[in-house]
């Protein structure tokens, strides 16, 4: 398990992520509403199901870090962060299967697009994860189950928006609705795989099981 002042430093920058993630959730949210945009809504509510997720991570590391010195936790505390991995896999999957449903019938029952709208909300939403993936981006993000599910959760999201400009730009210019389901539809499978991967890493961890 990493030392004390690794998983301090762990914790500054969840805790930076969330607040940069809850800013820019409250901000496209409002604006949603004056505007009457429902791409700008849309990003806004999805955005808050990561910010559910990446505020567990931070309250595990606040949790664990509190209850250091707690004799009744037989192991240490270090389990608390693996459960917290565990627990954002199990949300990072809802996620990318609520992603895929909406796809789908998009892709059945296309809907007019506001395509300048869409692609200025996704530009806005990459970079505000791609600047969230720096700050927790850690050459040992593999040894710490919790920081490797915030870091997955601000990749999968700036994996929809990359997705998003694409096939928005491409379907404004060819008037092709689908394109955008469809890049909803690749997302949610890669998005899938990332959970599952990180699933399976934190269980190992929290049942001790050995690869050897």
């Amino acid at each position: 398990m990493e030392n004390k002042s690794h998983q301090r430093l762990h914790e500054l920058k969840v805790k930076l992520v969330v607040y940069l993630t809850g800013a820019t959730m409250i901000v496209e949210i409002i604006f949603g509403y004056f505007t009457n945009s429902m791409a700008l809504l849309a990003d806004g509510f999805h955005m808050s199901s990561h910010f559910l997720a990446l505020g567990i991570s931070w309250i595990a590391y606040y949790f664990a870090r509190k209850q250091t010195e707690n004799s009744q936790f037989r192991s240490g505390t270090g389990k608390i962060l693996s459960l917290s991995g565990y627990t954002n896999s199990i949300i990072l999957l809802i996620i990318a299967i609520l992603i895929a449903v909406e796809s789908i019938k998009r892709f059945v029952h296309p809907l007019e697009i506001k395509f300048s709208e869409a692609i200025f909300v996704a530009v806005i939403g990459l970079f505000v994860n791609l600047i969230s993936a720096f700050v927790l981006y850690h050459k040992e993000e593999h040894s710490d189950q919790n920081l490797k599910s915030a870091y997955l959760h601000v990749i999968a999201d700036a994996l929809t928006s990359v997705t998003a400009i694409i096939a928005l730009t491409l379907g404004m210019y060819w008037k092709i609705y689908s394109l955008d389901a469809i890049s909803g539809i690749l997302s949610a499978i890669i998005i899938s795989k990332w959970a599952i991967g990180l699933a399976k890493n934190s269980g190992e961890e929290l049942l001790d099981y050995s690869k050897k």
